[in-house]
């Protein structure tokens, strides 16, 4: 008995600095957060003076957010990035879906290559394209200033990762069985993969859609390449308009950064349960 209470009071310890590690830790991954959210209203002074504070010394302050929308014009740039984001995760769940069941389901030496190339490319970092990128489409072919390069460009480069993740949901979690059922009732290979595949990937396209639209909407350095006029530009380009040479109001930063987090937090908090699923779905053979 007293060998199994020593045990026990063990086991609680080792639980209880558990815990406030992981507290610990937890705080210090959303502090930068809370300081966006407890300094941006605040005026430039009190951030200025006292950047941790609760409140500043000129009180509670919602000035920012409209000053902040009107120099970003925040409605022309949030609905560039609404629009770049949400078809190029569109398109990708929808190209990437359809290439790994194409190549899960047929033995072609073809497929094998093509997933093989799609892979090896995983590795290849952004920065080594990246100037012959824009050699290429703006200086031979002209395609830059458009979202439409842009969106094609966010597909392209999100393919290989995004395949790669249905190719393990679909090798693991259907059964073919369904499929020749399917095919024995008279569907097509098209009725099939859109009425028998493509519903039961639903944890995985979750996954693919909050990872690829978190990438979308957050990323500055292809859209500042691609994007050389004002009217086209998104939310993390147009927030360079608010550092200056000299100074920054670091009160308009903060209400810009926080407009520009709300939308994709709002999706993460909606597709939350389905990322552990989809991302491990794959991961071991049933």
């Amino acid at each position: 008995m007293d060998a199994n209470k020593k045990a026990a009071q063990k086991k609680t310890v080792s639980h209880v600095i558990m815990m406030i590690v992981l507290v610990i830790l937890l705080f210090l991954f959303i502090f930068p957060f809370l300081l966006v959210v407890i300094n941006v209203f605040k005026t430039k002074a009190d951030i200025t003076s006292n950047p941790l504070a609760l409140i500043g010394e000129h009180g509670f302050t919602l000035a920012n957010f409209p000053e902040a929308m009107k120099k970003m014009n925040f409605l022309t740039v949030f609905g560039n990035s609404l629009l770049v984001t949400s078809v190029s995760t569109v398109l990708t769940l929808l190209v990437s879906s359809m290439a790994a069941f194409v190549i899960v389901r047929n033995k072609w030496k073809a497929c094998n290559i093509l997933f093989s190339g799609m892979i090896a490319s995983m590795v290849i970092p952004f920065q080594v394209l990246m100037i012959p990128l824009v050699s290429l489409y703006g200086g031979i072919f002209g395609v830059l200033n458009s979202r439409t390069t842009l969106i094609l460009m966010h597909v392209g480069f999100s393919l290989s990762m995004a395949t790669f993740m249905f190719h393990g949901a679909i090798h693991t979690n259907i059964p073919l069985e369904l499929e020749e059922a399917a095919l024995i009732d008279g569907c097509t290979r098209w009725q099939t993969y859109w009425r028998i595949v493509f519903p039961l990937l639903k944890p995985t396209i979750a996954t693919v859609a909050i990872i690829d639209a978190m990438a979308f909407w957050n990323d500055y350095l292809l859209p500042s390449l691609v994007l050389g006029r004002k009217e086209l530009y998104t939310i993390p380009i147009a927030t360079q308009a608010f550092y200056g040479t000299y100074s920054t109001d670091m009160g308009l930063v903060m209400a810009a950064l926080l407009l520009a987090m709300l939308p994709i937090l709002i999706l993460y908090l909606f597709l939350q349960r389905y990322i552990v699923e989809g991302v491990t779905s794959g991961a071991v053979k049933g």
